[in-house]
């Protein structure tokens, strides 16, 4: 799963009925920052749940609104069943999103137990909100996937301004070229009230996060035209008003992860006047 993206990872659309240009969205720069989250299982239930999991997320987010927007993420997960075996998945996806949301560049490699690597790899474009998907992996091909697609940088910035305007839900749909890199998820994300206590996890608590606003929310995603009331599964983080994400929750309906902020590295910004 491609977790980076989602935090916008991750992570054209309405915030309640607001839509965000551009210009607007230069008035709430992203920082520029590296991230290491400790991973490890915080509860399972079923026959068919891990029976212990831990791993590690390493994210790097870089860019501007001029320059666009570039990530990088790993992620290495190692999961035991009830009857003792073990996975080993070891994921790695870069990205580069336009600075007027309207471009992404994906690459995602996902490796099970050291096998041979399952590579997404494509180009998507928003035109008069329509979207056009170029994927050259799996298999070639040309896609038009549909209209009022968001993308993950793109749905970060929607979802601090209505966090900040005080918004309590917003629904968005989301293309991050994740799954078999033609999926398009339904999301619902519900906003919580604005922290007043300061954080838990240490590294948020470096002089460059001070004072910075963080809401809690919580992300369902769905498959977009089903009428199920159940999500596939939901990501929960502390939502930083700079784009920075902690405390994370990754509930896949049987087992829920935790991963925790072990480091934060603030990273420098080029200048953009947008």
């Amino acid at each position: 799963m491609a977790i980076a993206t989602r935090f916008g990872y991750a992570l054209a659309g309405a915030i309640a009925g607001l839509a965000l240009t551009p210009a607007f969205a230069a008035n709430m720069p992203l920082a520029s920052h590296r991230a290491v989250y400790d991973l490890s299982l915080l509860s399972s239930k079923g026959d068919n749940a891990p029976s212990s999991a831990r791993g590690r997320i390493v994210f790097e987010f870089n860019g501007t609104a001029c320059e666009g927007y570039a990530v990088t993420f790993r992620q290495v997960t190692e999961m035991q069943s009830a009857e003792g075996e073990t996975m080993v998945s070891d994921m790695r996806s870069t990205t580069f999103e336009e600075g007027d949301g309207n471009g992404l560049n994906f690459k995602i490699e996902t490796t099970n137990n050291g096998g041979r690597p399952e590579v997404i790899d494509g180009r998507a474009v928003k035109s008069d909100g329509a979207l056009s998907l170029d994927l050259r992996s799996p298999s070639r091909e040309k896609l038009d996937l549909g209209t009022d697609v968001v993308f993950p940088t793109d749905q970060i910035l929607r979802l601090v301004e209505a966090a900040k305007g005080g918004a309590r839900t917003v629904d968005m749909n989301i293309f991050d070229g994740s799954d078999t890199g033609k999926k398009i998820y339904a999301t619902l994300t519900v906003i919580g009230r604005e922290a007043s206590n300061p954080p838990s996890e240490k590294p948020a608590q470096i002089d460059a996060m001070k004072n910075v606003r963080r809401w809690p929310v919580v992300i369902s995603f769905f498959d977009t035209g089903k009428t199920s009331d159940t999500p596939n599964y939901t990501l929960g983080f502390d939502l930083y008003e700079n784009g920075v994400s902690g405390a994370l929750r990754l509930d896949y309906g049987q087992f829920v992860l935790k991963g925790e902020l072990s480091a934060l590295d603030m990273l420098a910004s080029g200048a953009c006047e947008k």
